[in-house]
């Protein structure tokens, strides 16, 4: 979560409700179980690491004594290392469609660019659980975990180019 904020916030620097309401529109209907509390609690943890800094905004406008939170130089570091970064095979697959929708909202890294390196690694991966299962004996149960990790790396797959194709045509991602 403490990533997603960040790059939420390389767009604009934001109000917590604000951001709590970016993130519930770009989940959809997963929005709906975002606890708003989850929001203010990760953003005071990230003030307190040194990776986003408060403001308080003034004004009528503004509302009675309300924080706008902005990056520090480190937080920006941050979020460029976490779009950078390939995570599987356990991807929370809420926070790689976040990724994308940060990448693409903050235009700090290519979402098809990002979708391109997980299907990399992933290929990879296949790759290797399928020569280790060729190698397994035709009743090993060893090889039926291996079965396990190839299935759900295909479907990993299937998702990414879902992922792509929904990228790939503007205005629809």
């Amino acid at each position: 979560m403490q990533d997603v904020v960040l790059a939420m916030l390389a767009k604009e620097p934001s109000h917590g409700y604000h951001l709590r309401a970016r993130l519930r529109e770009a989940l959809g209907p997963l929005g709906d179980a975002l606890n708003a509390g989850q929001v203010y609690v990760t953003l005071a943890r990230l003030e307190k690491n040194g990776l986003v800094c408060a403001e308080h905004a003034d004004g009528p406008a503004q509302g009675p004594d309300r924080k706008v939170y902005a990056l520090t130089p480190a937080g920006q570091r941050r979020v460029a290392d976490w779009l950078a970064e390939v995570r599987w095979p356990k991807p929370d697959l809420a926070e790689f469609h976040l990724k994308l929708v940060a990448a693409a909202a903050t235009k700090l890294a290519d979402p098809l660019a990002i979708v391109d390196s997980q299907r990399r690694e992933l290929l990879r991966r296949l790759r290797d659980a399928q020569r280790a299962a060729m190698a397994e004996p035709a009743d090993s149960r060893g090889g039926l975990l291996l079965e396990g990790v190839i299935l759900r790396l295909q479907a990993d797959l299937r998702w990414l180019e879902a992922c792509e194709r929904a990228w790939s045509e503007p205005g629809e991602a």
